[in-house]
């Protein structure tokens, strides 16, 4: 069956759901990270897109997602501040460039952006444009109209909201906005001309079924940036005891992801660190992405350390970095 559904994905064809549950439990495991990797390299050659992200606005959320250290409703110590200094931005920013690295998104915390704080982002922005040649991307939760557009006028190429887990199994992460106001902000973005990066966080409790489930609705969407998290389980936050997920079940995680979403990104994010050395072996399984450098509010891969092993991977670096 796997060499029937890697044909057919070839030819522009679709797994059903119930294939892909198949091939996640019933294949052998290497032969199907193989069998993904394969595709990734005939798909994407072996180009990898990596970009790197800044905690523009840290903690005291209004939201309950219960991944969270930033909401407000968890007793989590972090560093909160309302927007990040012009100079840390842009020395982030130099030194991701300075690396090869050509994407580059402001991140904020809160249930969207007030108008505001928008104005002081974009002023950012222009800052970061004077002096980089980076692109840029905004996280900045739910999306008006207004706001969309406005972002995309400050130069803003790309917008991403995260699903954070499908349909069926949002509700237990998250009680203070819905999977439809994500996705709703994900149309708006579109609307107003901006690329769209959308994915979401694996290990939270869910079934194998649901991550697939996950999978499905970024392909409905039509997502070509998908940022795959593993759960970094943080002290105080609801989720703080479940225990982390093996590096099997996030191949086999990536590998579906692949296989359901042959034309797209699927960009490593959080929980990287966690997985150590063995995290190479995603990019042996059909990723083709990552965001590299700090996270929000845990600490990534050594940059320079990530690029070299990008390199021993076979990954083309220099020539790859940042694609739109």
């Amino acid at each position: 069956m796997l060499k029937e559904l890697m044909q057919r994905v070839r030819g522009g064809g679709t797994l059903s759901f119930e294939q892909a549950v198949d091939l996640a439990t019933h294949e052998d495991p290497q032969q199907l990270f193989d069998a993904a990797d394969q595709l990734r390299r005939e798909f994407h050659n072996d180009n990898l897109d990596l970009c790197s992200i800044v905690n523009a606005k840290s903690g005291k959320c209004s939201e309950d997602c219960k991944f969270c250290a930033q909401s407000s409703w968890y007793d989590v110590s972090i560093e909160t501040y309302e927007t990040v200094d012009t100079d840390t931005a842009l020395e982030m920013a130099q030194e991701n460039e300075a690396h090869g690295v050509k994407r580059f998104s402001l991140v904020t915390a809160g249930r969207t952006v007030s108008d505001s704080h928008l104005d002081l982002f974009g002023r950012l922005y222009k800052d970061l444009a004077s002096k980089t040649g980076l692109s840029f991307c905004a996280s900045m939760g739910l999306l008006t109209k207004e706001k969309a557009e406005k972002l995309k006028s400050f130069g803003v190429s790309r917008y991403h909201c995260n699903l954070e887990a499908s349909r069926s199994f949002f509700p237990k992460v998250c009680t203070t906005h819905t999977w439809e106001e994500k996705v709703e902000s994900i149309k708006l973005a579109r609307e107003a001309g901006l690329d769209v990066c959308s994915g979401g966080i694996i290990g939270m409790g869910e079934t194998l079924e649901q991550r697939i489930e996950l999978a499905f609705e970024l392909c409905d969407l039509g997502i070509r940036s998908i940022p795959l998290n593993v759960l970094t389980p943080i002290p105080n936050t609801p989720f703080a005891d479940i225990q982390p997920i093996s590096i099997s079940e996030v191949l086999t995680c990536v590998a579906i992801f692949r296989f359901i979403n042959p034309h797209a990104v699927i960009r490593l994010a959080g929980g990287r660190g966690m997985m150590g050395t063995e995290q190479a072996q995603c990019f042996k399984s059909g990723a083709n992405g990552a965001i590299v450098g700090n996270y929000l509010t845990t600490a990534g891969n050594n940059l320079k350390q990530d690029i070299e092993m990008f390199k021993k991977l076979g990954f083309n670096v220099e020539d790859s970095l940042g694609r739109d």
